[in-house]
């Protein structure tokens, strides 16, 4: 693993941060051509990416925090400002918070945005997962012996550390599970999935679909998604068996299916948005266009 990619001086870029940077390029360019491909002015992509970036890093850290009280409460400072504990369903929650309260300023249906940016969210969401894969930040699965088994040994949370005191653990000589051992590689499974997902969403976005139901789609992906992916990770059961990410992801589920239903069945004649004037690509003048050639 590795959670530092470059060290000079006090200057150190670490992995996770670097994949989060280029996850959010990725998306911002992907948003941009969705835009140029809708006759929409690429300015308000831009917007978009901003509120994300900053609202999906508070709600990420937010989120952890609310889940790890523990942790903020041993070290208040070094919680909240730590390049570590981010958790995706927190920050995608905020940041569409702020995006919709934006957008209903805006007279723009937030359903549309969404379905504008679900291809950019999949694939955004993978690139992330390669951070927490480079990072070794705890996010991998648990003991495997099939031959792509990850040693994570070198990465930012120790094996011996994260499963101590688990069932896992008492399988293993004195109860701790060696730091080399081989784990599921969980966040590149994620990855490839988030892929697959991508490509489903970029697939169906020509359809002549209403809005919300491209959005729906990702939800219920990404919801599957991740509650498949935890039955083989280690994380705490809160209810009915299923750890916190499951509970959340059942709740994107139950979206995804729910809006699937009703634009298929309930309302598959709802009215198209039709791009207004004030979204459009404001065209330039005869001084702009003269600037632009000298």
């Amino acid at each position: 693993m590795y959670p530092e990619i470059i060290s000079i001086g006090p200057f150190t870029v670490h992995s996770y941060g670097l994949m989060l940077g280029i996850a959010f390029i990725v998306a911002s360019w992907m948003l941009t051509k969705e835009f140029e491909r809708r006759g929409i002015d690429t300015q308000l992509a831009t917007e978009i990416t901003l509120l994300a970036i900053v609202f999906g890093v508070i709600g990420s850290k937010l989120f952890h925090l609310f889940a790890n009280m523990d942790e903020f409460f041993n070290d208040p400072i070094g919680a909240l400002f730590s390049p570590g504990g981010l958790t995706f369903h927190g920050g995608l929650l905020l940041a569409m918070l702020a995006i919709y309260i934006r957008m209903r300023q805006k007279k723009v249906p937030f359903l549309f945005i969404a379905d504008c940016a679900a291809p950019a969210l999949a694939i955004a969401y993978g690139i992330g997962r390669i951070g927490c894969h480079l990072a070794g930040d705890g996010d991998y699965g648990i003991p495997t012996s099939l031959p792509w088994g990850t040693n994570y040994e070198n990465g930012i949370v120790k094996p011996s550390l994260m499963f101590m005191g688990s069932d896992i653990a008492k399988g293993y000589p004195n109860g701790i599970v060696p730091d080399n051992t081989p784990l599921h590689p969980t966040p590149i499974y994620e990855f490839l999935l988030m892929i697959v997902l991508m490509a489903i969403l970029l697939h169906f976005r020509k359809k002549d679909w209403p809005i919300g139901k491209l959005f729906s789609v990702y939800l219920l992906g990404a919801g599957l998604e991740r509650f498949s992916i935890e039955f083989i990770r280690l994380n705490p059961r809160l209810l009915f068996g299923l750890s916190e990410a499951q509970l959340v992801a059942v709740g994107l589920m139950a979206a995804g299916a729910w809006g699937l239903f009703y634009y298929t069945y309930k309302n598959p004649d709802k009215p198209r948005f039709v791009v207004p004037d004030s979204l459009k690509p404001k065209k330039k003048t005869g001084e702009q266009k003269k600037k632009k050639a000298n």
